[in-house]
């Protein structure tokens, strides 16, 4: 029994400092979630600021209420009972105290709104933006458009870093990386000081566009389009993640947004703006099958491997691509036509928003891959075609 007792408080120990160590073994996330966070977070932006005294404000009032509220209570409960000689009244409405139980909450509730209100109507003005951002919510990533100001026309999809997908599903916690979960491929790129005006909608279900740290929160709603704001006080990485359950693959769907100096802006917008011109390949031009599939490699693995895998196998509701009976159709239309429109009510998502010759590429690979040895390929032109 004394040595079943010693395992015992051994392995307790063990676990106690396994999990002592594995809390602390991140730090804290600059613009994201701290170690054993408990408050809110750090705000970069005057309206995330005003959030946190709203908060504290609200807890103050709400704390003197309750120790008020019960102090009385149990003061006239230990004061007045019946074991120290205290016999009950009896006693009829009082007007004064009906007045009184009704004007002093109605003028602290009035003190409460007034500042809350003021924050409501200030997160709402979305008027006179520097910058307008589209961010279209799609299982599971997010698309940004940059529809006015400076970098118009800039169009790219943020998704998962597929390193810490590969992670996750080969199930590592990723107790020892800071930005666990939280890093993606193209982070949304704006510049420190200027209004960001975030227009949010979806392709498929409800997203939530959220970043802690700016005290905005969006909901994305297929066929709406809502709108909310910020304007960064200091560069760095800013991180949320989509706040609305959205599916199977919600946890992988963060938000990295980085605050950069005006002119390192200007900067990214030209390389940006380099590299769109660069993809704008001409459709009527005639790809070999190697130049194909080497491009089609890429597409695949920035966009497509973090649903249906690295091995094209799917898993769970997304459809395998290894053998699918439309992959190796010979009709090469079907395919186009799914990737260009999706298809299962958006659980497959439309992929007009790549270029022709990217999804050319990517439909050559996926019919050429793994065991699909179809000696088949898609130029351009015939992606084309099929837009409507």
């Amino acid at each position: 029994m004394i040595d079943l007792s010693k395992k015992l408080a051994s392995g307790l120990l063990f676990i106690g400092a396994w999990v002592s160590s594995a809390a602390w073994a991140v730090n804290d996330l600059p613009g994201g979630p701290g170690v054993r966070e408990l408050n809110i977070q750090m705000p970069a932006t005057k309206i995330a600021e005003e959030q946190v005294w709203l908060h504290w404000f609200m807890m103050v009032i709400c704390t003197v209420i309750f120790i008020a509220v019960f102090g009385v209570m149990f003061y006239s409960i230990l004061k007045h009972r019946k074991s120290v000689g205290h016999k009950a009244a009896n006693f009829h409405d009082s007007v004064k105290v009906e007045i009184a139980w009704t004007i002093i909450p109605f003028i602290i509730v009035i003190f409460m709104a007034l500042p809350a209100t003021k924050a409501v109507v200030a997160e709402k003005d979305t008027s006179n933006a520097d910058l307008t951002i589209k961010a279209t919510g799609q299982q599971w990533k997010w698309g940004y458009d940059y529809l006015k100001g400076e970098g118009e026309g800039i169009s790219f999809v943020s998704t998962l870093d597929n390193d810490q997908r590969v992670m996750s599903n080969n199930g590592a916690k990723g107790v020892d990386i800071d930005d666990y979960l939280l890093k993606v491929d193209n982070p949304l790129v704006v510049p420190v000081g200027k209004k960001v005006r975030i227009i949010t909608t979806s392709t498929d279900v409800i997203h939530a566009f959220a970043v802690p740290s700016f005290g905005i929160k969006q909901d994305a709603i297929p066929g709406f389009v809502r709108d909310t704001w910020f304007r960064a006080e200091r560069v760095g990485d800013f991180h949320g993640q989509c706040q609305e359950l959205c599916g199977k693959e919600h946890a992988y769907m963060p938000i990295d947004v980085k605050v950069v100096s005006q002119e390192d802006y200007t900067k990214w917008v030209g390389e940006q703006q380099q590299k769109l011109a660069s993809m704008k390949d001409d459709p009527n031009k005639v790809w070999s099958k190697e130049d194909l599939l080497a491009r089609g490699s890429k597409v695949y693995a920035a966009n497509c491997q973090v649903c249906h895998q690295p091995n094209g196998k799917g898993g769970g509701p997304v459809k395998p691509l290894d053998g699918a009976a439309v992959v190796l159709n010979a009709d090469k239309t079907k395919q186009i036509m799914v990737l260009l429109n999706g298809q299962n009510n958006g659980a497959m998502p439309s992929w007009k928003a790549l270029s022709d010759t990217d999804l050319a590429a990517v439909i050559s690979f996926t019919k050429n891959n793994w065991s699909n040895k179809t000696d088949q390929i898609v130029q351009p032109s015939e992606v084309l075609a099929n837009r409507k």
